[in-house]
């Protein structure tokens, strides 16, 4: 349970107020790491604008993929559900059950393995990174851009998985998210260390 006082949805204005506002439009709720994070809506706003700026050259699938594989490294049960929820828009259900328990073994084409992986190992420690880890992604077919919208993709995700941990945000369960993925998307999670 987080420290932060978050205000009820009578309680914010302004910016604030146009987030609240787009969840309870999307999602048919106010999530907890909205309410959080919209203490300072304008960083929201931004980080918006970088996802924006690197979803459209991946692709969204793939930038689904990108921020499960770099949340279930990080733990981030938070970032996990709520994507594994948006991901049901890009990925069939069957499919993204199997991705969330192991990537490796789902049936994926090599490049998105690649691609997860390096999410994956840059989220888990990215000082040991080499350039023979962005090499890999080159080998798999990504031009330069790719591997770096891939590379910010992640490391947005951390950003933002490793604010919620900080901040001690509650996790909310989507509530449309089949019990199934959602065991699935923690389960995905349970071999990796604590972050």
């Amino acid at each position: 349970m987080t420290i932060l006082r978050t205000p009820d949805e009578s309680e914010v204005a302004g910016l604030a107020a146009e987030l609240y506002a787009e969840d309870r439009e999307h999602l048919g709720y106010v999530p907890s790491h909205t309410r959080a994070m919209a203490l300072n809506p304008e960083a929201v706003r931004a980080f918006e604008a970088l996802i924006k700026s690197v979803a459209p050259g991946l692709g969204m699938r793939r930038y689904e993929l990108v921020t499960l594989a770099a949340a279930g490294a990080l733990r981030s049960t938070a970032c996990r559900l709520a994507h594994g929820q948006k991901s049901l828009k890009y990925i069939d259900a069957g499919e993204l059950e199997r991705i969330a328990r192991d990537f490796r073994t789902a049936g994926l084409p090599a490049d998105e393995v690649a691609m997860m992986e390096f999410a994956e190992r840059l989220s888990l420690d990215s000082s040991a990174m080499t350039e023979a880890d962005a090499a890999t992604l080159r080998d798999h077919g990504f031009s330069d851009r790719e591997i770096v919208d891939i590379t910010i993709a992640a490391a947005a995700r951390n950003f933002y998985s490793r604010s919620l941990h900080a901040l001690g945000v509650e996790v909310d369960v989507p509530p449309k998210l089949e019990p199934d993925l959602r065991e699935a998307l923690l389960a995905g999670m349970a071999d990796r260390p604590a972050q």
